[in-house]
């Protein structure tokens, strides 16, 4: 049985109550916010959803300690608020993680005790869990520079290793509300008559039609692209989007690497992350102004040269060379514009630009944000819109009592397992990135034996997880897939060989002639090199920061 993705009818002349510009994690929040709340809402996306910044931030859901630095309490209680609210409603992608604060004792320009105080608060603030152990600290110690003498101090946040997963959930969670979602098509220009915004000229990718629809409220969440899309609609608008790259880079996993999240400061004081992720070790993340186009965000070779020698100061040991990086990414963040402000001064509170005195009455602007607290951004632009928020909805995966949420997720994977006659790891794999979703997924991979075949053989996922994104979660190409909605191609283990294992097996379940799957490979891998780019610029990179620091 061949399936198919859902058809794109034509939006020419559609009416909405709110038209969204932006899929990314705000641009999915208030979708999902608004078509529960019950009204009419169109949710576009120029390329694919969470393909932008959201998918190439540094995973983490945290409260901001370093925030506490520039006195924004009321982000810190925030951001703390929203990290344990995603913790009890989406369990199965957001984790709880220790951290360590790592700094020299020597020079420090903080004592031991406001550190001490500030992480009491930050702690007290949320309801803190178990605090690491001295023996899992002394570990840590171990691999870390001793030369450096560090002063350890342990705190408690989480991790989403996956925000296109959460993202698919909203996305999927407003269409099912109703909600018309689309990606691949972009907003050409937002339309305005009589100081009011009346609606969108879009361009679908697909198709390439062109059509007009109406709306009551346009929100502009479309991150770092906001200045460009009211540019193009002519409307004068001073510089309200502060772009700042911030690059990464994954390793592997070396000798005396962390279990837990490292927080430290490089050389020059910038706050860089050691996290595990996926089976490999993120280290990030640069601050950077973003000069050009969003489009054209890449980590240069000085920046990941200055990743990797502040990974090798923390940990000499490690033995990493620059031709050990897997890979390396880079976003934008949206940040306000402040050109006199330095950038890590720049405040990480979303604000919300009404551009009635514009000119454009109806029409709203995302500045900012995080990952962390988006869904509490969309509280606030329906709020804004005049809609009443719904209430979160039941917990994804339900804590039966006396369970813990590893167990109740180990039960659930049991029970997936049988009803799709697939393996007890593949099943626990299902759950762990699509919840309640996985029953969907089970029965689906209980109809056919094709479907229970994973995706490569180094994967548990299976080609039904492929199947399920295209035809519930809009996924249109094999990167949308493999990137995005079944995130294999991130891990440890991918190659070309697994990118064309897994094509050929999504494409014989979906149809695909020869023809369309070597194109959609060809375009998956180049897509691959775009988003996670070579080692080559590490190596040269190197050699630059070796000039530099001379």
């Amino acid at each position: 049985m061949a399936y198919s993705r859902p058809a794109r009818p034509s939006l020419d002349g559609s009416n909405f109550e709110i038209a969204i510009i932006g899929g990314g994690i705000n641009g999915a929040a208030i979708a999902r916010e608004c078509a529960l709340a019950g009204r009419r809402v169109l949710l576009i996306e120029q390329a694919d959803f969470s393909s932008g910044t959201t998918s190439r931030a540094t995973r983490i859901i945290h409260g901001g300690l370093r925030y506490l630095e520039h006195g924004e309490i009321g982000l810190v209680r925030e951001s703390l608020r929203e990290r344990e609210r995603l913790l009890r409603e989406r369990p199965h992608l957001v984790h709880p993680l220790n951290f360590v604060l790592a700094l020299p004792t020597h020079g420090i320009k903080r004592s031991a005790l406001a550190i001490r105080i500030g992480i009491w608060l930050y702690r007290r603030a949320a309801g803190a869990r178990a605090c690491k152990t001295e023996g899992s600290l002394a570990a840590l110690e171990s691999g870390l520079d001793r030369g450096l003498n560090l002063s350890l101090f342990p705190y408690e946040d989480a991790q989403c290793e996956y925000p296109e997963r959460l993202v698919a959930e909203w996305v999927t969670e407003a269409a099912n509300a109703g909600a018309v979602v689309r990606n691949y098509t972009r907003a050409l220009e937002i339309l305005t008559r009589e100081g009011k915004a009346r609606g969108l000229r879009l361009r679908d990718s697909i198709t390439n039609e062109e059509s007009e629809v109406s709306a009551d409220w346009i929100v502009n969440a479309s991150g770092p692209w906001a200045d460009e899309i009211l540019k193009s609609s002519q409307l004068d608008q001073r510089q309200m989007i502060g772009g700042v790259r911030g690059s990464h880079i994954v390793l592997p996993v070396f000798e005396g690497a962390p279990a837990e999240a490292v927080y430290a400061e490089a050389a020059d004081g910038r706050t860089v992350f050691v996290i595990p992720w996926a089976g490999q070790i993120l280290v990030g993340t640069t601050e950077v102004p973003q000069e050009e186009t969003p489009d054209r965000a890449e980590p240069t070779p000085t920046e990941i040269a200055y990743l990797l020698a502040t990974l090798r100061m923390l940990f000499p040991t490690s033995g990493i060379e620059a031709s050990d990086i897997r890979y390396s990414y880079a976003g934008v963040r949206p940040l306000p514009y402040s050109p006199r402000e330095s950038l890590s001064a720049i405040s990480r509170r979303h604000t919300l630009h009404d551009h009635i005195e514009d000119g454009a009455a109806g029409l709203i602007t995302v500045i900012g944000g995080k990952l962390t607290t988006a869904a509490s951004l969309a509280r606030d632009c329906v709020r804004m819109m005049g809609v009443k928020a719904h209430d979160a909805p039941a917990i994804m995966i339900a804590v039966e009592p006396g369970f813990e949420i590893n167990a109740t997720l180990e039960k659930w994977a049991r029970s997936v397992a049988l009803a799709g006659n697939i393996p007890d790891r593949a099943a626990s794999a299902i759950v762990e990135w699509h919840g309640r979703r996985a029953e969907s997924i089970a029965r689906t991979a209980a109809s056919d034996e094709g479907l229970r075949r994973p995706l490569c053989t180094h994967s548990e996922h299976i080609v039904a997880e492929a199947v399920e994104a295209v035809r519930r979660e809009s996924a249109i190409t094999l990167a949308d897939i493999l990137l995005r909605r079944v995130p294999v191609a991130l891990g440890a283990c991918w190659d070309g060989a697994c990118s064309r294992n897994a094509a050929q097996r999504i494409g014989s379940v979906l149809g695909w002639s020869e023809k369309q799957l070597t194109a959609e490979l060809e375009n998956f891998e180049e897509e691959r090199r775009r988003f996670l780019h070579p080692t080559v610029a590490a190596k040269a990179g190197e050699s630059l920061f070796a000039e530099r620091t001379r």
